[in-house]
């Protein structure tokens, strides 16, 4: 379907982000496929032909990846703890340079998000707290092509040790990703998952200085920001935030999102990373169907906190990030399911083409169906 835009031209104009200057605007964002290759999660030549086809987004986040195998949460997903995936995400790097793309490795612990069948030794899932994910399902493996749907496990409270300990397995997937090419990292701190459910009072009832007050709440991302800066350097860091605001008094205690004062509570988690000088905040609005918008003074207030290059995502259409891009508040847009189903999406937005429909059935898992045989728009 033809869609009716405004004038694009904004889109498309080069902005800097930290060392690199970005040929666009349009942001492929962290996309879960579950396309790895079995055992081991191992990233392919599949995925690398997949973001390659993709290259021509401003820049292009990888789907999560998790930082050790307690961080898996759904099946298939990819990691970056082992030598062998480290390999595998050089044939994704080396394509994506092949076709002049910067890309970036999303850095991802599920915590408490994950099912005993997917933790090593059908363990229990790592948290904050000893609190169950409510309204979630992951996605676990049933075999070589299938998958079901499960309730989170009970998770398991994290001693102050390993805390601690979790902060090095940021940093060390950090320097992984250095290794296998990529142009930076991404911290996944939105959606109900880790660092998100140390940030929210729904997840995290600890009593040492990881829990209780705000400031508290907020020690663990300001360790990993710390961390991973050391080893790739503030100006090839981002960080991905998902603040909701209720506009009913609905609770989605899964995400972890609708705090007593999510304002407040996301306004001084950007002070800090202003502080620690990252190159760009992500922020990944409510995308289900009647969503609350995010309110205009966040927008405002999260413009004045922070000097770095904002991202915004979430369903947005084009005559939305061009308005925001107006008045401001951010710089790039990502587009999650018209990338999915559009590997030149960015040609496409330029010139008014219409939009191929993603394919729900083979959204995750499988092979190329779905996922790498997408077709480009082509000129009658």
């Amino acid at each position: 379907m033809k869609q009716s835009i405004p004038n694009t031209s904004t889109l498309f104009s080069s902005v800097k982000l930290g060392p690199f200057t970005l040929k666009n605007r349009v942001v492929m964002p962290p996309l879960t496929r579950s396309r790895s290759s079995q055992p081991d999660n191992i990233p392919n030549q599949l995925m690398a032909n997949y973001y390659a086809q993709r290259a021509s987004a401003g820049f292009m986040v990888t789907e999560g990846t998790q930082i050790e195998p307690r961080g898996q949460g759904y099946a298939w997903t990819p990691g970056i703890h082992s030598q062998a995936q480290i390999e595998g995400w050089k044939k994704v790097t080396q394509a994506v340079h092949a076709k002049n793309g910067i890309i970036f490795a999303q850095l991802w612990h599920v915590g408490r998000v994950s099912h005993t069948s997917l933790q090593p030794n059908e363990a229990q899932p790592i948290g904050p707290s000893a609190i169950v994910a409510d309204n979630v399902k992951v996605f676990v493996e049933t075999g070589p092509s299938e998958g079901a749907l499960a309730d989170p496990s009970e998770p398991r409270a994290l001693t102050t040790e390993e805390v601690g300990e979790l902060v090095n397995m940021y940093a060390q997937a950090a320097r992984n990703a250095l290794e296998a090419g990529f142009d930076g990292v991404e911290l996944h701190c939105a959606n109900g998952y880790l660092v998100n459910q140390f940030i929210s009072e729904h997840s995290n009832n600890r009593d040492d200085q990881y829990g209780g007050s705000l400031t508290n709440r907020l020690r663990f991302l300001k360790e990993i920001v710390a961390a991973v800066s050391d080893v790739v350097g503030a100006q090839r860091l981002g960080v991905r935030f998902a603040p909701l605001f209720a506009s009913t008094n609905e609770t989605r205690v899964y995400l972890g999102l609708v705090e007593s004062d999510p304002h407040n509570t996301y306004v001084e988690a950007v002070k800090a990373l202003e502080q620690a000088g990252i190159a760009y905040l992500s922020i990944a609005e409510a995308d289900w169907d009647n969503a609350p918008d995010l309110p205009e003074s966040f927008y405002k207030a999260v413009r004045f906190e922070f000097s770095g290059r904002i991202i915004y995502a979430g369903k947005y259409t084009v005559e939305k990030a061009v308005n925001i891009l107006a008045k401001g508040y951010g710089d790039l847009f990502a587009f999650g399911r018209p990338f999915i189903a559009n590997p030149d999406l960015p040609e496409r937005i330029a010139n008014n083409w219409p939009l191929n429909e993603a394919d729900p059935a083979t959204m995750y898992g499988g092979s190329e169906l779905g996922y790498s045989d997408y077709p480009y728009y082509k000129i009658s």
